[in-house]
């Protein structure tokens, strides 16, 4: 994991707990998430912590989430696509922090087959775009769920047509960072699109978002702060 402010794997489960629900609020906050949704961060090389199954807003403090094996059944009372998380932890050993999201821009764009390009530095972390599931339905099979880890490839978000998107992250914090930068480059593409002159936008060049995408000058750790300000637990 790259040096943040951020929690780490091997903290105390109570830390993790309150960075999962700090997260959870944060998206719901941001209207990134309403009565669906879902957060989860790795505790190990084999378990992970997702969040209550509830709406995250109303999440409480001191709520805790359940662990759930990276490899095998799902506990009882996690919810169906929690497995999208077991695929993904699985498949990337980069990724800490997953997120579940319903962010409008995206899921209005979605239904155009389209992801947002690198237009603005948002867009960025995503160089050229984030990888379409050109699938409307709920992923309720492991079979799915692997597809869909596959189709995540080495990005940093997935696009899921008509039904939001997850994004990842090195913590759950930065998990959730990328849903931010997600729905910001979604709501440009949009506007881009509205223009009718969508050949004129310029998108960002290969070396341009390498350097663009940065984590450095506490670019997460701010974000991170604006989106959970107010938070009862902090």
């Amino acid at each position: 994991m790259p040096e943040t402010e951020f929690g780490s794997l091997g903290e105390p489960l109570e830390a993790t707990q309150r960075r999962v629900r700090l997260a959870a609020r944060a998206l719901a906050r941001h209207n990134l998430v309403h009565a669906y949704g879902h957060v989860s961060a790795r505790l190990d090389d084999k378990n992970f912590l997702v969040c209550a199954p509830k709406p995250m807003g109303l999440i409480g403090p001191g709520e805790d989430g359940t662990s759930v094996p990276i490899d095998g059944p799902l506990p009882d009372g996690v919810l169906g696509e929690v497995r999208c998380h077991q695929r993904i932890y699985a498949a990337r050993p980069d990724v800490n922090g997953i997120c579940r999201i319903f962010p409008r821009n995206v899921l209005t764009l979605s239904t155009f087959q389209q992801t947002p390009k690198a237009r603005i530095g948002f867009g960025s972390y995503f160089h050229p775009h984030p990888p379409l599931w050109d699938d409307p339905l709920l992923i309720r099979s492991d079979e799915q769920a692997i597809a869909f880890a596959k189709t995540l490839g080495p990005a940093r978000a997935i696009v899921m047509r008509g039904n939001g998107a997850v994004c990842v992250g090195p913590s759950v914090e930065e998990s959730i960072v990328m849903a931010f930068y997600l729905e910001e480059s979604a709501g440009t593409e949009l506007a881009v699109l509205a223009t009718g002159k969508t050949p004129e936008s310029i998108c960002f060049t290969d070396e341009q978002a390498a350097i663009r995408a940065t984590g450095t000058g506490r670019i997460y750790e701010r974000l991170w702060e604006y989106m959970t300000a107010g938070d009862p637990e902090l």
